[in-house]
């Protein structure tokens, strides 16, 4: 049995660990505590992870611009898939949205997780081929 709360900065070395520990996920600078810390005060409530015998087995992290939101870091440890946490983090992600009437979201995955494609694909998410996303990073190395 698994319990899905909101998560905290006090998770983020249990999240690390887990987003580390999990093949197609990318751990960059950009998931520093202090980052993590200030996207979890950014958007309150809206990230989670779910806990299964006192350790947190998945997360999901999620944000807003105000008009779409954005989910990420969706990982649920591999002995503890095909048991809907998935399917729970991210309705609790998209439900959080809802109520601040947020109705569209996006989610990022790399070109190389076919697991993760396969995911959104069974959830009904539409992969975009009308636009790019371009990125710079400024002041820092390629890992930001």
């Amino acid at each position: 049995m698994h319990t899905i709360r909101p998560m905290i900065i006090g998770d983020y070395d249990a999240v690390i660990g887990l987003m580390s520990a999990t093949p197609g996920v990318s751990v960059r600078d950009a998931d520093s505590r202090e980052a993590t810390g200030r996207y979890l005060e950014r958007n309150p409530g809206l990230s989670f992870v779910a806990e299964a015998d006192s350790r947190i087995v998945g997360c999901i992290m999620c944000g807003h611009d105000g008009r779409r939101g954005y989910l990420q870091h969706l990982v649920v440890r591999v002995e503890h898939r095909r048991q809907g946490i998935a399917d729970a983090l991210v309705e609790r992600c998209l439900t959080a949205l809802d109520a601040l009437g947020i109705r569209k979201s996006h989610v990022d995955v790399f070109k190389t997780n076919e697991a993760a494609a396969a995911f959104w694909a069974r959830q009904g998410w539409k992969l975009r081929t009308d636009i790019d996303r371009y990125s710079v990073i400024r002041g820092g190395g390629d890992n930001a």
